[in-house]
C-alpha cells in the first residue's frame, strides 16, 4: 500500500458508496470526473483553519487527497438541488476496531456552514449506518475544535484517544461514538427548534 492510499475493510453487507439524497442534498460515488471540481469546491483556506493539514485548499496538496479519496472506494460527494459540488464525506473503519463503522474527511464550502446542510448529510450517512449498526464513530485530530463541537451537537460522545492509522500513517485521533439511541433523540430534538 502507499502511504497516501485509504484501505478499509468494512462489516459483510455495507456498502460504502450508496446513493443517498433528502432535502435537495444528494450523496453520491466519488469518480475521477469530481476532480475539478470537488478541487475548485476544496479552495476556500477557511475550509481548512483549524484543520491538520491547514494548506489542503492548495491544488497541490489537495491533489493526492482526491487520489486517496478516489481510491478508498468509500468517498461521496455531497451536490446541492443545483448538482454542484458542495463538499464530501467517506465511510471508513478504525484499523484498531475494524467492524465500527465510521464516517470523516466531511467538509463543506462555506456557503453551506451554519445552516441545517451538515445535520441533512449526517442524517443521510448515519441512517446507511445505522441500517446495519447500532453505533456510529467520528475521528477528530486533537487541535480540530470546531469538528470536535459539531461532532459532539450529534449526540457524539468522546470516548478515548487513540494512534489510528487512518490514511498510510498513524496519528493521534480524538475518537467520539454517537449510539443510534443518541442520535435519533438528539435529531428529535433539534427538529423541534
Amino acid at each position: 500500500m502507499r502511504r497516501s492510499e485509504m484501505a478499509f475493510s468494512f462489516p459483510a453487507g455495507f456498502n460504502p458508496q450508496p446513493l443517498l439524497s433528502a432535502s435537495g442534498l444528494v450523496l453520491k460515488p466519488l469518480v475521477e470526473g469530481d476532480r475539478h471540481e470537488l478541487t475548485q469546491a476544496a479552495s476556500d483556506p477557511l475550509i481548512w483553519q483549524g484543520h491538520p493539514v491547514s494548506d489542503r485548499h492548495e491544488e497541490r496538496v489537495f491533489t493526492p487527497y482526491f487520489d486517496m479519496l478516489l481510491g478508498s472506494n468509500a468517498a461521496l460527494t455531497i451536490r446541492d438541488a443545483a448538482g454542484r459540488i458542495i463538499g464530501c464525506t467517506v465511510y471508513y473503519t478504525d484499523t484498531n476496531a475494524p467492524s465500527r463503522l465510521s464516517i470523516g474527511f466531511t467538509f463543506l464550502v462555506r456557503a453551506h456552514w451554519g445552516g441545517n446542510t451538515n445535520r441533512i448529510v449526517k442524517r443521510l450517512t448515519l441512517r446507511h449506518v445505522f441500517a446495519q449498526a447500532s453505533e456510529a464513530w467520528f475521528h477528530i485530530a486533537p487541535d480540530n475544535l470546531r469538528s470536535q463541537t459539531a461532532t459532539m451537537r450529534l449526540g457524539a460522545v468522546f470516548t478515548h484517544e487513540a494512534d489510528i492509522d487512518l490514511a498510510g500513517a498513524a496519528a493521534r485521533w480524538r475518537c467520539y461514538c454517537l449510539t443510534q439511541e443518541s442520535w435519533h433523540a438528539n435529531d428529535a430534538a433539534y427538529s423541534k427548534t
